[in-house]
């Protein structure tokens, strides 16, 4: 009799769409070693063709990993499913007024997942994407942790960043978060800044790298807000650093890490905020969003939460 021979299931992360995010964000997962297999679809088959041969060409420099192209059938098994694809934003174009051009493409995007039968996590990155994750939670009918955005992990890392920089120390010992909106309305939460475990407030005294903190924190939090509108401006698109956030987003998930991030989930009680999907500080593991954790944020923290829910339920409305 043949000894059965056990094999681990395949952590397969398919990426809908090519293009400069979807493509970026493959090379890094590639080079992370956390997939087993990823599969990159797009409806320009030429570019998807080209974007894996030229990938697949790097196999003998980083972890052993698949990578190919694929279709929809592939959904069924993937553990993670992160969607890139629609219409990007152009330069002086906000996030939300791309809202009407994408929300019909994910929307049935989500509706072919749900239908493949997928047991794993949405992962939405198209903009505006707040509003496009609650689109996908919507069309799919699943359950609220397993569709997410990528948020505002991105906006934190632009807001350690710059922390990092102007208070001279490794980005690695600042903690910050942005919430709220992954666009116009986000908003700096100050309360739960720390470096090295010291409060912002308190660490500014020891650290007197500028005369006046106030005018400092503002300048700051205007410089991660209209960062990608800069970049865009020069170059014409983001999509190295949001290929890193992803990687961290769907390690966080493939390795049911617990890992408190600043993703887009459906707040629905919390903070007093119903029935929409926003950045607040989640614990993100194997099935997506576990927990929101309600940190106790200032009450004009609370006040700016609460006027970024409103702008995106009127984005919302607007479909």
């Amino acid at each position: 009799m043949k000894k059965k021979i056990y094999s681990m299931p395949q952590r397969r992360v398919v990426i809908i769409g090519a293009g400069a995010v979807g493509a970026t964000f493959c090379y890094a997962l590639a080079q992370s070693g956390l997939a087993d297999e990823i599969v990159l679809i797009d409806k320009n088959e030429d570019l998807m063709k080209g974007q894996v041969l030229d990938l697949v060409h790097g196999q003998t420099f980083f972890p052993t990993v698949g990578i190919r192209s694929g279709t929809i059938a592939d959904y069924a098994d993937a553990q993670v499913v992160v969607v890139t694809a629609g219409a990007s934003q152009k330069p002086g174009e906000t996030r939300l007024q791309l809202v009407k051009k994408n929300a019909e493409i994910i929307g049935n995007i989500a509706v072919d997942i749900d239908k493949s039968g997928c047991k794993g996590v949405m992962i939405i990155v198209s903009n505006p994407v707040d509003v496009l994750t609650y689109v996908a939670l919507k069309r799919s009918g699943w359950e609220k942790g397993r569709v997410i955005g990528s948020g505002t992990v991105l906006d934190s890392s632009r807001f350690r960043h710059l922390l990092s920089k102007h208070c001279n120390v490794d980005v690695h010992n600042v903690h910050a978060y942005i919430l709220g909106e992954h666009g116009d309305s986000e908003f700096a939460a100050w309360s739960m800044t720390n470096i090295a475990g010291i409060s912002i407030d308190d660490y500014c005294p020891v650290c007197s790298n500028c005369s006046d903190w106030k005018i400092q924190r503002n300048l700051i939090e205007e410089q991660v807000r209209d960062s990608a509108y800069h970049i865009i401006n020069y170059k014409g698109s983001t999509q190295f650093a949001v290929g890193l956030a992803l990687v961290r987003i769907t390690g966080a998930i493939l390795r049911s890490q617990n890992t408190i991030l600043s993703v887009s989930t459906l707040v629905d009680s919390e903070f007093d905020i119903k029935d929409i999907c926003l950045s607040v500080p989640c614990v993100v593991s194997d099935s997506g969003v576990t927990r929101i954790i309600e940190s106790p944020l200032s009450p004009e923290e609370l006040g700016l939460l609460s006027n970024s829910a409103g702008v995106l339920r009127r984005a919302v409305d607007s479909i």
